[in-house]
This record gives C-alpha cells, sequence and structure tokens, in this order.
C-alpha cells in the first residue's frame, strides 16, 4: 500500500540488506534468490506482508529469521512517526554480495534509488557480519556522497573484552552508528531439565568453544550462540555504550 506524502516533512528511506552470500546464507524476495536481483523499491506492508523470507544460517545472533522481518521493528517505528516527525517515502530492498564487483553494482544502485525517491534521510541495517560489514561501508558512503545523513544499524565483534575493532571495514563518513550489542559478549546459560537434540553441539557452535558444556549441564558461551541476540534491525533492546 503507498504511502500518503507529508511534503513538508523530511524524506526518509529505509535501506534493507539482505543476506545473500549463498551455502545456506541466502535471502528470498517473493521467491527469487536476492543475490540475483538488483535493488528494488518497495512498500512498507509489502515486508509485512511476508514479502522478504528468510533461508540463511549465518550466525545465530544476527540472523534475520522470516518472523523478524514481518515484524521490523525499523519499518514499524517510522510508519509510527510517519506523517509527525517524517515523510517514511519507502523501503529499499538490497543484497549482500561475495565479489567487490557486485557490492559495488548493488551499492551504487541502492544509492541511486534513494537519491531518485528524493530522501533527505535514510536508515541502513545489516544483516551477518565480516564480509557485509563492507556493503554497509559501501551503502553509506554511497548515500552520504549524495548529500543524504545516514544512519548504520549493525551489531558489534568486538572480542570477549570489547576491545577489539568492532566491524572489518569502516570509514569517516559512517560517524552515525546504532550498534545492537556486541555479540563475543560472554554469559552462562543455566541447565536445562529437557534437552531436544545433542547438547554436545555447545562446544561447535559459533560462539561456543571446547568446554562451553559443563558437567552441570551449563553453558558459557558468546551471546552469538543465541538466535537474534544481537538482531540488526534493532528487535532488542541491546546495545553497546561507547566509553
Amino acid at each position: 500500500m503507498a504511502l500518503q506524502q507529508y511534503p513538508d516533512l523530511p524524506k526518509v528511506v529505509y535501506v534493507y540488506m539482505l543476506q545473500s552470500q549463498g551455502l545456506l546464507h541466502d535471502t528470498y524476495l517473493y521467491g527469487v534468490d536476492v543475490k540475483r536481483v538488483l535493488p528494488t523499491i518497495l512498500y512498507p506492508t509489502e515486508v509485512m506482508d511476508g514479502a522478504i523470507v528468510s533461508g540463511n544460517c549465518v550466525s545465530a545472533c544476527d540472523k534475520n529469521t522470516t518472523y523478524h522481518h514481518q515484524n521490523s521493528p525499523v519499518i514499524f517505528e517510522l510508519l509510527e512517526r510517519h506523517g509527525k516527525d517524517y515523510n517514511f517515502v519507502g523501503v529499499v530492498a538490497t543484497n549482500e554480495n561475495v565479489t567487490l564487483a557486485d557490492k559495488e553494482r548493488s551499492s551504487s544502485f541502492a544509492s541511486k534509488l534513494v537519491e531518485y525517491l528524493g530522501a533527505d534521510a535514510a536508515i541502513v541495517s545489516e544483516e551477518g557480519f565480516g564480509n557485509p560489514d563492507a556493503d554497509l561501508m559501501m551503502n553509506c558512503v554511497k548515500l552520504e556522497k549524495k548529500g543524504i545523513k545516514t544512519v548504520l544499524l549493525t551489531d558489534e565483534y568486538a572480542g570477549q573484552d570489547g576491545a577489539s575493532q568492532s566491524l572489518a571495514d569502516a570509514d569517516p563518513m559512517a560517524d552515525a552508528v546504532v550498534t545492537n550489542g556486541n555479540a563475543n559478549e560472554v554469559i552462562v546459560l543455566p541447565a536445562m531439565k529437557k534437552v531436544i537434540g545433542h547438547s554436545s553441539y555447545a562446544d561447535m557452535i559459533a560462539g561456543g568453544w571446547n568446554g562451553s558444556l559443563a558437567a552441570d549441564g551449563t553453558i558459557t558461551a558468546e551471546i552469538q550462540v543465541i538466535t537474534g541476540a544481537t538482531n540488526e534491525l534493532g528487535y532488542s533492546k541491546l546495545s553497546a555504550k561507547g566509553v
């Protein structure tokens, strides 16, 4: 459904980065693997109705499940403030690629669409970490160079002490970043009375290590073992503060 426009308010576009790096790292837009498509414009309600379906197995903490997509806090919040604080123009769905050429093409096309929509500002959310950090920065830099104020949503892999570099890529133009937490933060999960599956995988899953599963059934691991713990759509209230 098209949104009523409020020309006197700042125009905001949401750039929705979708994991599409293959080998069980796929997302589908209307049934099409998004690594096969160019960035495209969506009505916000299309995302709510299930246009985006998750088919990937990135680290549990920053995986966007289909449920997360259909209940995106970014879209809900922008719709809530549409006509009050912002003129929410729409969503630009883009992919996260493997090769440099593909990254350049998609980020250039996404920024072109955002500019075409006349945006004053953009919100860009990431899915995954490491390699997609390059896509995130390319999107940011190209939008900023067009004069479009850009805010990034990501999570961090800053080491268990929080002292390591948070992202695999960075740029001085990325000066407005919202973090959804440090995936390397260590927690202790209590023992469960009933376990479905093989508990030994606790020592092998991303975020766990040999010895994570204790004899008493507790698990000491990084929060990246928990699905959605640092969800980059801002689904939880977890964040971090620089000091």
